[in-house]
């Protein structure tokens, strides 16, 4: 499943973060690694961006970026 396509209120543990070089290596600084656990905390009125909670801090994301990450064991 993408992360893009949670709801608010799962949890899940990212599997693969993807995209291109320079968006990966943003991702992978702001500590979405894999194996790391996941919030959505919430979506902006118009769904876009979403609010994730990556260990204990609020990271927002546009739902494009947030489509190329691979998540599993949704909760």
């Amino acid at each position: 499943m993408l992360l893009s396509e949670m709801r608010e209120g799962q949890t899940a543990t990212i599997v693969r973060v993807g995209g291109n070089e320079i968006l990966r290596r943003r991702i992978l600084e702001m500590g979405i690694l894999k194996g790391t656990e996941v919030y959505v905390e919430k979506y902006a009125p118009l769904k876009d961006p979403l609010e994730l909670i990556v260990k204990g801090y609020h990271v927002m994301l546009r739902v494009e970026e947030a489509a190329q990450i691979t998540v599993e064991n949704v909760r």
